[in-house]
């Protein structure tokens, strides 16, 4: 059986529909998305990441671990987790990891792979799915594009290559049901490397108006962040990534993900037409 952590969030949730008729727990940080699941009939279960019993307790009957990052913290919280697979026996672990962990090109990706490192050192067989930056992420921008035809976002010329959640997710599901996946790691890419001119020209085309992209200032960037009343670390840690994608490192593509569902990956212009109700 496979719990599936994250359970409640786009991949989490999406990866859930996918397993549909599996053996599988949905494991809930919140607990109003926890009785949301067991309306729906399905095994769920709470866990707190900072408790290792109820780790413990969640594990109880599974082999198998979809590791989603367990938020703010989660190098100390994730080894709580790997410390727990290893008391209970589990047996794999596919962990949600970052764009180029190995190399740790930025704070995100080193703590990754921090955690990459405890589960290499576990004894349990492991995979790591490591992908680029979400396509879903512009979903956050769908108010500024529906009401001012333009998004906002950090100055950056670079062009990087996204991948939609929902690859991510079925990328997940082949992982955890399909064998000859122990001990690799994935870089999963979008189809096409697109910097902010590139997207908001397929939204305007897919939409049927002009849309303009806006850079912004890394400090109005940071200062807007401040407003909004983020964590002075999770501020670093996005301007210490937006640093490192703006050496370009976000532009490859890569065969993996295609290798390993066995398509070619959603391009933006799909993602854009599947979610054209959230920027009309």
């Amino acid at each position: 059986m496979i719990l599936v952590t994250g359970a409640g969030g786009k991949i989490g949730a999406t990866l859930i529909k996918l397993l549909n008729g599996a053996s599988f727990r949905g494991a809930y940080n919140s607990p109003e998305k926890l009785v949301a699941a067991r309306d729906r009939g399905l095994d769920a279960v709470h866990i707190d990441y900072a408790r290792p019993e109820t780790l413990e307790a969640a594990l109880h009957g599974m082999d198998t671990v979809f590791l989603l990052s367990a938020g703010p913290g989660y190098v100390h919280l994730e080894r709580n987790m790997v410390d727990a697979a290893k008391t209970v026996g589990i047996k794999r672990i596919v962990k949600l990891s970052a764009w180029q962990a190995d190399k740790e090109p930025y704070t995100i990706a080193a703590d990754h792979r921090a955690i990459e490192r405890v589960i290499e050192a576990s004894g349990i067989a492991w995979t790591f799915l490591r992908p680029n930056g979400f396509m879903q992420n512009y979903l956050g921008d769908a108010a500024t594009i529906k009401t001012q035809n333009a998004f906002y976002r950090q100055a950056m010329d670079n062009s990087v290559s996204f991948i939609d959640a929902r690859d991510i997710a079925l990328a997940a599901f082949k992982a955890l049901t399909t064998s000859g996946r122990d001990g690799k790691a994935y870089e999963l890419s979008g189809p096409e490397s697109l910097t902010n001119l590139d997207t908001a020209n397929i939204l305007a085309r897919v939409l049927g108006k002009p849309i303009t992209y806006v850079p912004v200032p890394a400090k109005v960037a940071r200062a807007g962040m401040q407003a909004a009343g983020l964590p002075t670390d999770r501020i670093d840690s996005i301007e210490n990534l937006m640093g490192a994608y703006e050496t370009g490192i976000g532009a490859p593509v890569t065969p993996d993900l295609e290798g390993l569902i066995g398509r070619r990956a959603i391009s933006f212009e799909q993602f854009v037409r599947d979610h054209i109700a959230a920027f009309q």
